[in-house]
């Protein structure tokens, strides 16, 4: 049972699917608590799970499922193995732990117990009824595969649910109880490969999804992935991984792709190779039995030092049999309609300029340092003739080093195919300040990374800001184009401005701002001459 491959995987029952189906939608058993919340349980495949439905009687939400055994012990750096079912019914009202990290970035607010090694719990939010299936929009979290969970409030599910959707979203594992590869760990995996732990508990919610969401009302034949920064990479290499054919129909990225250098993935042998000499130096030590025996904590603590390796996903051979944009460049990832984008200030001018002098003259020296004999052209498609220009084309070669240029790499993978339609977006909303705040004289307004996740999920009341009528309007729009494009491959809905696809000749790009409108790609240049520098 510990080798047992994830991408065969299946919850034991000896009921056909369309059985099972049926008596795990058996009516919800709900029960008044003081006049407000109610709390509705629900069968699924391993047990009686008991959540809640909202004040407003229109959301039901299932909180902290295990959708896996807890990897610990034996089971840390493991494939993620089967819950064991339980008896009576298990609360599901709290978000489970958030998975073993430390305080990455400052704009993450949990609301779960964590940090924990026992944290593969996922949750669910669903309409309290409906007269049919309901697509399903499974969401995986960013953070660097560092962070990150799913009970930050700007990522909460239930305003989206209201859209006519099922949303649900998982807790998986990060750095290196997620990402750690060993020789000894190849062997004993009986499927030749090591790491990409995190990935895998992905593909396991997926199969939970597959195997329960009937239960809640939704359609497991029409489940689209979505997630944002390290949650849109993994969603590009979901779409490459052989394990996940026939678990979603749709694909949805914001601001991220397995595809750049800044996201490059390294081979088996070199994760084993660094990953050993890591052990060696915090622990004196690589024995996978003594490795696993160590408390979390304190192997947390040895990952996180000053200097010692960020651990990172790997082309392990069995997950992914090549790198993301070699399966993509032969056409063997999923062929799937895909909506992606990104933010109008991804990188900040601070990363070309280092700590000279926002100048035209520090701006040239940036860039022929950095491009040399192309820093010519790399000066006409990101010009700085005046100190205005210089910051801007310097904030957009920020951005677009580090993570614009993949997604675009990504959107032009997929759409080189042929084969299923693409949609394409850019963030332009620049965000308001601090409720309360007065801005300074110099204050300019931004749309950095991130920014937008609030906005899909209808969850601006989760950020302190001094939000405007505008910026509601734009939440509105998002959320309504994310949660068509779930039902239909197809974000484009009755009132809403029209979102062409991404094709050749026009480019077509959808701006969000409060002007929302689609444009024809006007930094296409920028793309493809940055494509042939790699």
């Amino acid at each position: 049972m510990a080798n047992q491959s994830v991408s065969s995987w299946r919850f034991p029952t000896k009921l056909s699917f369309a059985s099972l189906a049926l008596l795990l939608s058996a009516p919800f058993l709900s029960q008044a608590v003081g006049g407000q919340i109610r709390n509705v349980q629900q069968r699924i495949s391993t047990g009686v799970v008991d959540g809640q439905i909202s004040v407003d009687a229109q959301v039901r939400s299932f909180k902290g499922i295990p959708y896996a055994a807890p990897p610990v012990g034996v089971l840390r750096w493991r494939p993620p193995q089967p819950v064991a079912p339980w008896k009576g019914v298990r609360k599901a009202i709290d978000f489970g732990p958030r998975c073993m990290q430390t305080r990455v970035y400052s704009d993450m607010v949990f609301r779960d117990s964590g940090p924990s090694e026992d944290c593969l719990y996922l949750n669910v939010w669903a309409p309290v009824s409906s007269a049919h299936a309901l697509p399903v929009m499974v969401w995986i979290y960013g953070g660097g595969f560092m962070a990150g969970s799913t009970s930050e409030p700007r990522q909460d599910g239930a305003n989206l649910t209201k859209n006519g959707v099922i949303v649900v979203s998982m807790n998986y594992r990060l750095g290196i109880f997620g990402f750690f590869s060993s020789p000894e760990l190849t062997r004993e995996s009986g499927y030749n490969a090591s790491g990409n732990y995190g990935l895998l508990d992905q593909v396991a919610a997926l199969h939970w999804v597959h195997d329960n969401i009937a239960a809640f009302g939704g359609d497991p034949t029409n489940v689209t992935i979505f997630g944002e920064s390290a949650g849109s990479l993994s969603v590009s290499a979901l779409m490459a991984s052989p394990l996940t054919r026939g678990l979603f129909r749709r694909a949805i990225g914001e601001s991220g792709a397995f595809f750049g250098p800044d996201f490059h993935m390294r081979s088996l042998p070199e994760t084993e190779q660094t990953n050993m000499a890591f052990a060696k130096s915090a622990f004196g030590t690589d024995s996978l039995e003594v490795l696993r025996a160590k408390p979390a904590d304190a192997v947390l603590k040895a990952a996180s030092n000053q200097g010692a390796r960020r651990f990172w996903p790997n082309v392990d051979g069995y997950f992914l049999p090549d790198s993301v944009p070699a399966i993509f460049a032969a056409g063997k990832q999923a062929l799937v309609p895909l909506l992606a984008g990104w933010n109008l200030d991804e990188g900040e001018y601070q990363g070309i300029f280092q700590k000279d002098a926002v100048t035209p003259e520090n701006y040239v020296a940036r860039i022929r340092t950095l491009y040399g004999s192309n820093a010519d052209s790399i000066l006409q498609l990101y010009p700085g003739t005046t100190v205005a220009e210089a910051k801007r084309s310097a904030q957009d070669l920020a951005g677009d080093r580090f993570i614009v240029f993949g997604t675009w790499k990504w959107i032009e993978s997929q759409l080189a195919t042929g084969q299923s339609p693409v949609y394409r977006y850019r963030f332009d909303e620049t965000l308001p300040p601090e409720r309360g705040e007065t801005p300074s004289a110099d204050y300019q307004p931004i749309a950095p990374h991130s920014a937008e996740i609030e906005f899909v999920f209808q969850a601006l009341a989760s950020k302190n800001l001094a939000w405007r009528p505008q910026d509601y309007k734009v939440s509105d729009l998002m959320s309504s184009y994310w949660t068509n494009f779930a039902k239909t491959g197809n974000p484009n809905g009755q009132g809403l401005p029209h979102w062409p696809t991404y094709a050749p000749e026009k480019y077509e790009v959808m701006h969000f701002s409060p002007d929302s409108r689609a444009l024809p790609d006007d930094h296409r240049a920028r793309y493809l001459f940055l494509d042939k520098l790699r």
